[in-house]
């Protein structure tokens, strides 16, 4: 789930508010039962290495206090077992140094032989199974988005997306809307991100002369002292980039997404489900993809894995959450929407092959195969799995406008083993809530930190926000309870989390605009923690 709309939204403001070089065109703006501890260190000026682990207390930012947790309340204690953790997602970096160690080898595989040696459907699948993959080892890159999908179904320019029922047709006039507002919208950041890069492709090279050095950051362009009006409008521009995070880099990456979304996610002529060979109307069937959980583009799907079970007590690098987790992917997430029928195999494969939590940092704005979705969703709720999801990146009310997977069923009903995760900021205050995060009291169950996390990517790490990063956040959190209590059920792990969430009696930046009590933004109304969580185990005496 990536932010660049509230990207361009960021950008836009910066530039727009600069006078741009004469030679360059300014680019138009494009449209819980604890509380917060009293804050005894002073708030940092940039998010720190590993801020999602931190205490608010001791370290002046609103993290989850895992490393106050595991060296006050664990201290001594050894991990009672080792946790499966399934990671849904776009793919994983299997030889990343912070990962490979904590990957899951399915050990009853023999890996190569072309043969199902455990007979689970899956022909050597040794570290996860990859849906989005064909026979003859080609993968899935892009993808349409589903209301692309939709939008071709309803006006004969594009494929069958499956199976849709007959009464889908009434909501053919509100995906035609949604659908060309949806392409306007991409357009318009594209252009604005190109008009965006053109003007950086000259105001660093002023910047490098001005500076003395081809290696900008924001101390040595701070320290610069103009002597043109030009150098002052490329230092105004680099800085106030800078101080809401963004790097050249940043806006390349949004330019060449939204090219992606022009070319691949809004052309309802694409079908990338020729690369898988399934057929795709019959909504039941397994054992189609390959075992290439990599795939063509696994730095969202490695950044995930890391935040949740990277290496810990490694010299180099970041360490994860969980102290004691293996890894499974299940690639199910191309760039573009997840297709409903792979989410459902993914959550069944994790639940058959033993994972106890499902990490699910995806998301779409229609599920026209809701229900295969729902029976999965019930298979991994009756079996105990704990499914953890990120609640998305639109800054909407999930109440009026979910993403979905969502835990509510159709016809009624909700899945219990469930929580919904919006993302909360380092910068705390005001600021708490990420301001592209999804939010809603009722189907939201609680925040987490997903702002400026570092985490692994293949070949190295990076700094990523979005719910993506504050679901894995929770799952490890979960993981580590597991950990330590293996007494404790997927239901009680959730009710834990949730129970000791720390609350913010404060008033907060809504997303999307105007303020709104933080405690209103969540059913919790709070932020998870880990210190409060394993206390209230240790409390419970659910371990032996």
């Amino acid at each position: 789930m990536k932010t660049f709309s509230s990207l361009a939204i960021f950008v836009a403001a910066a530039v727009a508010a600069c006078a741009a070089p004469s030679t360059v065109a300014t680019p138009a703006p494009a449209p819980a039962p604890v509380t917060a501890p009293a804050r005894a260190a002073t708030p940092p000026a940039e998010a720190p290495r590993n801020w999602q682990l931190l205490d608010e207390t001791a370290d002046g930012v609103p993290g989850i206090s895992s490393e106050r947790a595991i060296h006050d309340l664990l201290a001594g204690k050894q991990p009672a077992r080792t946790v499966l953790v399934a990671v849904i997602d776009g793919g994983i970096d299997t030889a990343h140094v912070d990962l490979r160690a904590n990957l899951w080898t399915n050990t009853k595989e023999v890996m190569g032989n072309g043969r199902d040696d455990d007979n689970n459907g899956y022909v050597d699948d040794l570290h996860g199974w990859n849906f989005i993959g064909g026979k003859d080892g080609k993968d899935v890159h892009y993808d349409t988005f589903e209301v692309t999908r939709l939008y071709g179904w309803c006006t004969g320019t594009g494929p069958t997306p499956g199976p849709v029922s007959p009464d889908e047709k009434s909501k053919c006039d509100d995906i035609k809307r949604e659908f060309e507002k949806t392409r306007n919208e991409t357009r318009e950041n594209l252009q604005q991100f190109t008009q965006i890069e053109e003007f950086l492709s000259q105001a660093l090279p002023i910047l490098k002369k001005a500076a003395g050095t081809d290696s900008l950051t924001k101390t040595n362009v701070a320290a610069i002292h103009p002597e043109s009006q030009q150098v002052a409008q490329a230092k105004q521009v680099y800085l106030r980039l800078a101080a809401e995070g963004i790097t050249p880099k940043d806006v390349m990456e949004a330019k060449t997404e939204y090219e992606s979304r022009m070319q691949y996610g809004l052309n309802p002529a694409y079908n990338a489900r020729t690369i898988v060979g399934d057929d795709y109307n019959v909504t039941s069937q397994r054992g189609y993809g390959n075992y290439d959980v990599m795939g063509p583009d696994a730095k969202h799907g490695t950044h995930v894995a890391g935040i949740i079970g990277a290496v810990r007590n490694a010299s180099v690098g970041i360490g994860g959450i969980a102290p004691a987790v293996k890894v499974m992917m299940v690639r199910a997430v191309p760039d573009g929407d997840e297709r409903d029928k792979d989410i459902a195999n993914a959550i069944r494969y994790a639940v058959d092959n033993g994972a106890r939590v499902i990490n699910m940092s995806f998301g779409k704005a229609f599920s026209p195969q809701k229900a295969v979705v729902d029976s999965a969703v019930k298979y991994a709720d009756a079996h105990g799995v704990l499914m953890v999801h990120a609640a998305g990146n639109d800054a909407e009310n999930s109440d009026m406008k979910p993403s979905f997977p969502t835990p509510n069923y159709i016809g009624g009903g909700r899945a219990q083993n469930w929580i919904e995760v919006g993302a909360s900021s380092w910068k705390s205050g005001d600021a708490l809530v990420a301001p592209f995060s999804n939010y809603g009291h009722t189907l939201v169950d609680v925040f987490a930190p997903g702002v400026d996390i570092l985490s692994t990517v293949p070949g190295g790490y990076e700094r990523d926000s979005g719910t993506s990063m504050a679901a894995p956040v929770v799952t490890g959190l979960a993981a580590l309870l597991l950990d330590y209590f293996p007494n404790l059920t997927a239901a009680d792990v959730k009710r834990i989390i949730l129970a000791s969430a720390v609350k913010h009696d404060l008033s907060v930046q809504k997303p999307g605009g105007g303020s709104a009590p933080f405690g209103e933004l969540s059913s919790t109304g709070g932020i998870v923690n880990a210190y409060g969580a394993i206390k209230m185990a240790q409390e419970q005496s659910v371990r032996p």
